[in-house]
């Protein structure tokens, strides 16, 4: 064969592989997805941010949330459609009801129903749906997604970890209330002390509608298509490996943040572009401090805390001496204690901000935080040292993790009183910010920050998955 004949050959090849990704690249473009948003804005920003990365990579999106909640999202990309559907409370969400579970009691009869509505409108509009994404706190959403003939993929927005031990309680492995206070061991995790867990486990009988509703997201999880879950492989590699044989399409998306704060593939990816509350102005201030001098604080969109607690965290960043910037919502501004400068030289209370923005900003040092598991990821996939206070549910676990398990942070143990006393969190701070213990946890998180841009860029396991995701789609 001379020269000639095999370029010709090699053109030919070319020429036919070069079609092939353009047919499929055609065929991603006809492909529509409905991702499906548990009614809270820890819920709906990752799926929000799951839908961005399906959109950048062709797919066509429609994000559906309840109807007060559509109300509330100021603005989405043009290319992602929102739709609505009812839980029975379009005027106030859960606001309006007399408690969790009356909430969750009548969505579960209206959602069903509005939901299919919605689906079968969009089926004969001309404008097929061919996958359900849904939230796992709604696992309904399977039985009416199967009826109209779509793939389903449940996405689950807690870790692994915290979901494995669900799991088990779920399937009797993990008795509740807890028979002893003795190390729990459960397969695919290590070994556990009790307040390890979620606090409805090892406080058995608080919020029991909400432990019902984390318990339920595996009744039917065997029956979806996919498992995707808001974590990447590398900072949950063992427990994934061990869910993986329970769970065979389980496959990690995650971190499901703006681009630009991690691969910076998406130039218009720059915020999530939903929040219940609006963001004060706090970089300038911060533009005027020492690089890693400022202590963040937030207990995130949804806790509460004591005007106990809120004393002890005012004095520990008092004793602290360290500049700190401290979100308080405007719900919880009366519990500020009385005389506490809120807008000084080495301290500043807003009560809302937009939290990746500092985070990133090089003059944070540390983040004392509920461990929130959007927070925590944050935090993660921009190299900030963590102070753990958690407050409730999957918190205490995500904070076990932080501590012990990736090694970025302290975690601030309360007293008998349950309350985390201002002098422990100070002693926190200043290890963190001021001890060579403090210099090792800021290496660790550098490196997990990486390893987090890194998994969701070209060619990482969950930039991987997802297009493993998309090409199941194209070819079902």
């Amino acid at each position: 064969m001379n020269t000639s004949q095999r370029r010709r050959i090699i053109n030919k090849k070319l020429h036919s592989e070069a079609e092939m990704e353009k047919e499929q690249k055609t065929k991603t473009k006809r492909m529509q997805c409905l991702v499906l948003a548990y009614p809270h804005q820890g819920h709906i920003n990752p799926l929000l941010q799951f839908s961005k990365r399906l959109q950048h990579d062709g797919v066509r999106v429609t994000l559906v949330t309840t109807h007060f909640y559509c109300k509330t999202i100021p603005k989405l990309p043009a290319s992602i459609t929102l739709e609505g559907f009812s839980d029975g409370f379009d005027d106030g969400g859960i606001a309006e009801a007399e408690s969790i579970k009356a909430y969750l009691d009548r969505f579960w009869k209206v959602g069903p129903q509005t939901l299919s509505e919605l689906l079968q409108r969009l089926i004969t509009s001309g404008n097929p749906i061919h996958c359900v994404v849904y939230d796992s706190f709604l696992p309904w959403t399977l039985d009416i997604a199967k009826k109209h003939g779509l793939t389903c993929a449940v996405f689950l927005t807690q870790p692994l970890f915290v979901n494995c031990v669900y799991h088990h309680v779920q399937k009797g492995n993990l008795k509740v209330p807890l028979e002893n206070s003795n190390v729990i061991s459960l397969p695919g995790l290590p070994l556990l002390q009790p307040f390890d867990l979620p606090s409805f486990i090892y406080s058995y009988g608080t919020y029991s509608a909400s432990f019902e509703l984390v318990l339920n997201q595996f009744s039917n999880i065997k029956e979806a298509h996919w498992v995707l879950c808001n974590t990447f492989y590398d900072l949950e590699k063992e427990v994934a490996d061990w869910l993986m044989k329970i769970w065979p399409k389980l496959k990690t998306i995650g971190p499901t943040i703006p681009s630009m704060f991690l691969d910076k593939r998406d130039k218009d990816d720059d915020e999530y572009g939903f929040s219940l509350f609006k963001s004060e102005e706090c970089v300038k201030w911060m533009d005027e401090k020492p690089k890693g001098s400022i202590v963040y604080v937030s207990f995130g969109s949804f806790s509460t805390l004591s005007e106990e607690q809120m004393e002890e965290v005012a004095f520990g960043l008092q004793e602290s001496g360290c500049n700190f910037l401290w979100v308080v919502r405007a719900t919880e501004m009366g519990k500020i204690p009385k005389g506490f400068e809120r807008n000084s030289e080495n301290g500043l209370v807003v009560t809302w901000c937009s939290q990746l923005k500092v985070l990133e900003h090089e003059a944070v040092g540390c983040f004392v935080t509920h461990c929130g598991w959007n927070s925590t990821l944050e935090a993660l996939s921009l190299g900030v040292p963590m102070i753990a206070m958690p407050q409730w549910t999957d918190q205490t676990t995500n904070a076990k993790l932080i501590e012990d398990i990736w090694k970025i942070g302290l975690r601030v143990s309360p007293d008998d009183k349950g309350v985390f006393r201002g002098e422990a969190l100070k002693h926190a701070i200043k290890e963190i910010m001021e001890t060579e213990i403090g210099k090792e946890i800021k290496k660790k998180a550098i490196q997990w920050k990486n390893l987090a841009a890194k998994s969701v860029d070209e060619g990482g396991s969950s930039h991987m998955n997802i297009r493993e995701f998309i090409d199941s789609l194209v070819h079902s």
